[in-house]
């Protein structure tokens, strides 16, 4: 079903509920749509605004300012987690296979792998995670 504001040629609006708008045409077309205030069947559709219920999850517009706010709190969050976590580098994949099969001391590791690298890891069940932001090497930090 479908509703449409009408208009009559005396300038009357009403509603009126239609199963579609080739119905509504269907119906104008054989004089079967009349205004209820006057009886004039000179029917056209008036302008409408379309009526748009709001959802009861619609979430707020993501603006500029908010997806700056979100990267920075992640950047914050991501450089919380990395204190006391050492820079290893392009070596990050040896490091980390050698802690988990126990030829190196556990410790808090960071630094660069190549997706197959990642991939052979995870596949080998070593415990890794990528972040979410780049990270710089110490000696390109400020």
């Amino acid at each position: 079903m479908i509703v449409f504001d009408l208009r009559c040629g005396q300038g009357h609006v009403f509603e009126a509920w239609f199963a579609s708008s080739a119905a509504f045409e269907d119906q104008r077309q054989r004089s079967l749509v009349q205004c209820p205030v006057c009886a004039d069947t000179g029917i056209e559709k008036a302008v409408m605004a379309p009526n748009v219920a709001a959802k009861s999850n619609s979430r707020p517009a993501v603006t500029p300012e908010t997806v700056k706010a979100a990267l920075h709190a992640l950047a914050t969050a991501q450089q919380q987690a990395l204190e006391g976590s050492r820079w290893v580098g392009k070596s990050f994949a040896t490091e980390a296979r050698a802690m988990h099969l126990g030829d190196q001391e556990q410790e808090a590791i960071h630094g660069q792998a190549t997706l197959a690298e990642a991939k052979a890891l995870v596949e080998e069940g070593v415990p890794v995670a990528p972040l979410p932001l780049p990270v710089l090497p110490p000696e390109q930090s400020n």
